[in-house]
């Protein structure tokens, strides 16, 4: 059975998953990836969820504030082992609310090229592709993407 938990940066859970995902990262853009890992620092994360299957920790995902009424989506990664589950889509609505309740009109986002099957969840979520936004402009292998919340 799938729990997801609110939580913050402070998590156990939450920091593991992390490590896991920043490996992934790692794997997938090499020596790139030192430039997007300055970027994803884990302190002050108010805005956390964790995914549980049988009590044990599977994904994650978070937002931070961008700007005024943009909340930006960080962070998220589901273990291999349990993709193609809706965990990623279920964890990404449950931010999305989150987001919501606290006040943001609109989601970003940063995923990059080598990245497929996080891009194909973002679009069937919703997302659409915008021009990459801030540190991310002029880098080739980003993908930037936005969706409003409220209509």
């Amino acid at each position: 059975m799938l729990s997801l938990i609110k939580t913050n940066s402070d998590s156990s859970d939450f920091r593991s998953l992390v490590v896991l995902l920043d490996a992934d990262l790692q794997e997938r853009y090499g020596e790139q990836q030192a430039f997007f890992s300055q970027f994803n620092k884990l302190d002050h994360i108010h805005h956390v969820i964790v995914a549980y299957e049988n009590n044990q920790p599977v994904g994650c995902g978070a937002f931070k504030e961008y700007e005024l009424g943009v909340a930006e989506i960080k962070r998220m990664y589901v273990k291999p082992t349990h993709r193609g589950k809706g965990i990623a889509g279920a964890i990404l609505s449950d931010l999305e609310q989150w987001a919501k309740e606290e006040g943001f009109k609109s989601c970003i986002l940063e995923t990059g090229f080598n990245q497929p099957e996080a891009i194909r969840v973002y679009e069937r979520e919703g997302y659409k592709h915008i021009p990459n936004y801030g540190q991310y402009v002029g880098v080739e292998i980003s993908l930037c993407m936005k969706k409003f919340l409220v209509e």
